[in-house]
């Protein structure tokens, strides 16, 4: 539905995690049971997330932050994690490669030049080798194979893992793992926040097919 100021109304609905989140979400757990590494979650939203980062918490993840904000845009989430890497030991930070909501597909890259950390999206596949990663990445000319030294960042696609589903064990030990809050930077955002729509406006002016010059003059001259 769409509330009165032509925003969808999200009273109510039920939230998923991104499908390519899940992806970097299931790859980071397949290293952390192959080898020694600590799978952190972070998440920038409030309260009402929690259930859906305790459902991550079960799949095998350590523990999560959360900021408590409602997220704005792709700058003050970048901002959020940079500010949250800066002071910790991070090795590899993964991210979907955009989400399915607005589809910037720019976190990654805006994480990446702040943290100066090399950056490739979207990344199909990911190995660990020694201290560095080899990645499978699209180009405009098709696939092509990288290595890169860590700490890097990157946004992941399908067939980086498969899709994991947390079994009871996982689910009761997440009622115990850490979300860490974290109160929110300081941010202020020009992205517009409001549009209205005043339908009296619209001319519904209906134009033919065989009729394509009426509609040049009406964009020219209306």
């Amino acid at each position: 539905s769409v509330s009165e100021n032509s925003w969808f109304n999200l009273e109510g609905l039920t939230f998923i995690v991104g499908p390519y989140d899940d992806y970097a979400l299931s790859r980071a757990i397949e290293i952390k049971e192959s080898g020694d590494a600590e799978v952190i979650l972070f998440h920038v939203g409030k309260s009402d997330s929690e259930p859906l980062i305790r459902k991550c918490l079960a799949l095998g993840a350590d523990r999560a932050v959360r900021v408590d904000a409602d997220p704005v845009d792709s700058a003050q989430v970048s901002q959020e994690i940079c500010a949250y890497v800066n002071e910790q030991s991070i090795d590899l930070i993964l991210m979907g490669k955009e989400t399915i909501d607005y589809g910037n597909a720019i976190v990654p890259s805006l994480v990446a030049a702040s943290l100066n950390m090399p950056v490739f999206s979207p990344v199909s596949q990911l190995q660990i080798v020694g201290e560095e990663i080899e990645i499978e990445i699209e180009t405009i000319r098709g696939k092509a194979t990288i290595q890169s030294k860590l700490p890097a960042v990157l946004g992941c696609q399908e067939p980086i893992a498969e899709w994991k589903i947390p079994n009871m064990r996982g689910i009761m030990s997440a009622r115990t793992k850490e979300i860490l809050v974290r109160t929110p930077l300081n941010y202020s955002s020009d992205t517009l926040l409001q549009i209205d729509l005043v339908e009296s406006t619209r001319k519904g002016i209906v134009i033919a097919p065989e009729k394509a010059e009426d509609l040049i003059d009406l964009l020219f001259n209306a």
